[in-house]
C-alpha cells in the first residue's frame, strides 16, 4: 500500500485554509482542494495517518458531485490534473485523484445535517429532551431506528471546538428566512437521492452533513459530500435497531478510541497497525460499494 500524506506544501500557491484533513490552496478566483490522510475525531487531529484515505474522500467526492447535480450545482470544475493550471502539473505526483480545482464561493457559515436514522449525537439529544435541534421525535423511539421521514437539523460551524445543534429558528435569525427554507428544501432532496442509490448497493445512509456556499447568490455545494467523514454508512444486511450498528465510516475509530483511556482532552494517542489497517479497508469497501469501482 502507498505511503501515507501527513501534509501537502505547494510553496507557488497562497495557503487559503488548513483544515483537519484537508490543505485549500488559491489560485485568483478559483480554490484547489487537496485531501491529505489525515483523520480526525472528536475535535482532534489524530497522529495516526489512514493509506488512501485523501483518494477516497477526493473520488467519492466526486462521484457524489456529478450524481446529485441536477439537485444542486456543486463547486467542482475538475479533479484532473492533466486539466490544472500549467504551474500544478509538475506536482501531478502528489495531486493525482486526492485534489480538485473548484470555485470559489462565499460559505455559508451553517453545517447542514439531515438525519434518516437516530444516532450519533442525535440520539443523545433525543434521549436527553425528545427533540433534535428542536424537531419533536415519537416517544419511545430505539437507537439507531429509521425515522418516519428524514429530518434537517443544522448544526454552527465552529473553527475549533465541537459543532453544536441549533433549531432551524436559530438557522433562520442566523442567515435569513429564504436562504435556510431553500437550504432545508435542497439538502433533504440531496439525502432523498443519494440514499436511494446508497440501498440499491445494500448501504444505508443514516446521517450526513452538508456545506453550501453562494456564488453570486446562487447555491452551491461545496467541501465534499457523502464521505465516510460527513456521514454514517450502515450495511443494510445487518441493521438491526436497538444498538449502534457495525460501521464503514469514521465511527469505526471513534468507537476505538471510547475504548481506551484516552480522555479527549489532552493529544490523543496513535492507532494501532491493525485499526488503521482496518480503517483503511473500511473506507475503500464503502468507496467500492457505492461508486461500483473497485480500484481508485
Amino acid at each position: 500500500m502507498e505511503k501515507p500524506i501527513a501534509d501537502i506544501n505547494l510553496p507557488e500557491l497562497h495557503l487559503y485554509k488548513k483544515g483537519k484533513v484537508r490543505n485549500v490552496f488559491e489560485l485568483e478566483d478559483k480554490l484547489l482542494i487537496v485531501a491529505t490522510d489525515r483523520i480526525s475525531a472528536f475535535d482532534f487531529v489524530l497522529p495516526s495517518l489512514i493509506p488512501l484515505k485523501g483518494k477516497i474522500l477526493t473520488q467519492l467526492s466526486k462521484f457524489w458531485f456529478d450524481y446529485t447535480s441536477l439537485v444542486c450545482p456543486n463547486h467542482l470544475i475538475t479533479a484532473e490534473v492533466d486539466e490544472y493550471p500549467d504551474i500544478l502539473k509538475k506536482h501531478k505526483e502528489i495531486l493525482e485523484k486526492r485534489s480538485m480545482l473548484v470555485k470559489k464561493t462565499n460559505v455559508v457559515s451553517v453545517e447542514c445535517v439531515v438525519r434518516g436514522y437516530l444516532a450519533g449525537s442525535g440520539w443523545k439529544e433525543y434521549q436527553a429532551t425528545g427533540r433534535i435541534s428542536g424537531v419533536k421525535l415519537p416517544a419511545n423511539l430505539k437507537e439507531s431506528d429509521r425515522l418516519t421521514e428524514p429530518i434537517f437539523t443544522p448544526a454552527t460551524k465552529a473553527e475549533e471546538g465541537h459543532d453544536l445543534n441549533i433549531s432551524f429558528k436559530e438557522m433562520q435569525k442566523l442567515i435569513g428566512q429564504a436562504l435556510s427554507q431553500k437550504i432545508k428544501k435542497v439538502s433533504l432532496e440531496l439525502y432523498q437521492r443519494a440514499s436511494l442509490h446508497a440501498l440499491s448497493k445494500g448501504i444505508i445512509i443514516a446521517d450526513t452533513k452538508f456545506e453550501f456556499g453562494l456564488e453570486k447568490n446562487k447555491l452551491v455545494l461545496i467541501d465534499e459530500v457523502f464521505t465516510p467523514d460527513s456521514s454514517r454508512f450502515w450495511p443494510l444486511a445487518s441493521y438491526a435497531p436497538g444498538k449502534s450498528q457495525p460501521s464503514l465510516d469514521k465511527q469505526f475509530v471513534r468507537n476505538y478510541l471510547e475504548s481506551t483511556k484516552w480522555d479527549k482532552k489532552s493529544s490523543p494517542p496513535q492507532l494501532p497497525p491493525d485499526i488503521v489497517e482496518q480503517t483503511s479497508k473500511r473506507y475503500f469497501e464503502i468507496f467500492c460499494l457505492l461508486t461500483g469501482k473497485n480500484e481508485l
